[in-house]
């Protein structure tokens, strides 16, 4: 997909206060963190299609209004994710302003992980 000037404008910014993660060491970030969250921030239909196992879906467009309910602890460490690593900077960024400390985008998204981690399709 082609992204416009102003979403890359909006999603340099967000980089900017956001901490990324590397799709190749999201496995050992998680490895043995039973404490940690994994979010898929992608559409529905792009869940229903395959995420990775273990990962929670919270779709970017009701992330701030559901979080709470899922995670409440502000401390706890939340990985997001979504194709490529846009759609979860801007949901990290929003995530942060909102008082989580531990938030991290993956950069390079479903792309990359599919490759690297277990997948699970339907959901």
């Amino acid at each position: 997909m082609e992204h416009s000037e102003a979403f890359l404008r909006l999603v340099e910014a967000a980089r900017l206060r956001v901490k990324e993660v590397p799709a190749t060491d999201l496995p050992g970030l998680l490895a043995g963190r039973h404490d940690a969250l994994l979010l898929d921030v992608r559409e529905e239909s792009e869940w229903r299609a395959g995420h990775l196992q273990g990962a929670r879906h919270l779709g970017k467009g009701v992330i701030e209004r559901d979080i709470v309910a899922l995670c409440p602890d502000l401390e706890r460490p939340v990985y997001l994710y979504c194709g490529g690593g846009y759609r979860s900077i801007l949901a990290a960024d929003n995530l942060q302003a909102m008082g989580y400390r531990q938030v991290y985008s993956v950069a390079g998204g479903w792309r990359e992980l599919q490759h690297l981690m277990p997948v699970s399709v339907g959901g």
